[in-house]
């Protein structure tokens, strides 16, 4: 009997203890970063969701989030990624910045979720980096084999959060048809702009050093010019590679050219002399290498007109002769721009 009584007890204090658990109200989020860029990430959704959760200066963090289940973005002040929250989840994060998507692991109560969004990640960089070839001859084929990809990758897990399959299949149509208009306008580009043909030229552009500078002072060497303006948050992520690029070919047969084109109305709130200042101090705060040139009519300069840039940054390379070798050249955080170099020879 007291053996029993006992049993009784003790099923009675496990009963009551299951009883009087709650699940978390929250998802505990922790990790180590290598080669950390930021002090913080930020964790954020489209429906107004923002955390930033503090980095230790080793790399380490953890916090916990009050989330609705969903997707989520983190931010690392240098890179993102999606990961899927819920409630309960206790998700162990690591990842080396200088190969963010490769490095990037999940571990823990809901760990599977993001793996699998972070492997998708890996999987549409490899499928759409790898377009380089793409033409009109093989355009559409080319992109029913990436969609048939992705699809199989789709259903290829079916312990994955349906939250996450729903909204990757629901968005792939509009994704391909997005992607293949932009691959059918660099197509159409570059029938338009042609590997050795004539680059369209500026004259006597305001130097930052003083003096103007022309196309043709440059001929003789390669010319890779960048297209930007100092309100333009793309063109300034792109300082630090193009600085580092910069220092890498210095004394090689080619020059650096930027071409701003900050204006009156969006640069010095209907002031050019503002408009140079901001442009000037940027230069100055910066570092900024190169030739630096301040273009004679913003957007509406002939060589802007003239290589059709309705966006920035651009970047194009022009030859030793003026001629055209990339009119929508990499950028110079992408290793396509060494390998680009690598092909001329410079």
């Amino acid at each position: 009997m007291r053996q029993l009584l006992l049993l009784f007890i003790a099923i009675s204090i496990v009963g009551c203890k299951k009883e009087t658990e709650k699940p978390k109200d929250y998802v505990t989020l922790s990790g180590k970063i290598t080669n950390m860029k930021s002090d913080s990430l930020i964790v954020l959704n489209q429906n107004s969701f923002k955390k930033t959760i503090k980095v230790n200066p080793d790399g380490t963090f953890s916090d916990t989030l009050k989330v609705e289940p969903g997707l989520y973005i983190f931010h690392d002040g240098n890179e993102s990624s999606r990961i899927f929250l819920k409630n309960g989840y206790d998700i162990k994060l690591t990842l080396d910045t200088n190969e963010f998507d490769e490095t990037l692991n999940y571990t823990g109560e809901g760990s599977e979720n993001s793996n699998y969004l972070a492997q998708h990640s890996l999987l549409q960089e490899k499928l759409f980096d790898n377009l380089d070839d793409v033409d009109e001859t093989n355009l559409d084929s080319t992109f029913e084999n990436v969609k048939t990809k992705l699809s199989e990758f789709y259903n290829s897990n079916k312990d994955i959060d349906t939250m996450i399959t729903n909204s990757l299949k629901k968005d792939l149509d509009p994704m391909m048809n997005s992607y293949k208009g932009y691959f059918a306008d660099k197509i159409a580009f570059k029938k338009e702009f042609p590997k050795g043909a004539p680059s369209p030229t500026f004259v006597g552009y305001e130097n930052y050093k003083g003096g103007t500078t022309s196309l043709a002072d440059l001929k003789g060497k390669y010319v890779y010019v960048d297209v930007w303006a100092t309100w333009c948050g793309p063109c300034k992520v792109e300082i630090p590679s193009l600085k580092k690029v910069e220092h890498e070919y210095e004394g090689k047969n080619i020059q650096f050219v930027s071409i701003s084109v900050d204006d009156a109305r969006r640069s010095g709130g209907g002031s050019l002399d503002v408009a140079k200042e901001k442009w000037r101090a940027m230069i100055a705060e910066k570092e900024l290498g190169g030739i630096q040139l301040f273009s004679d009519n913003n957007w509406n300069s002939d060589f802007v007109k003239n290589y059709k840039i309705n966006g920035i940054p651009r970047f194009i390379l022009i030859d030793p002769n003026g001629n055209i070798v990339d009119a929508d050249a990499p950028r110079p955080s992408s290793d396509k721009l060494i390998e680009l170099f690598n092909e001329q020879g410079i």
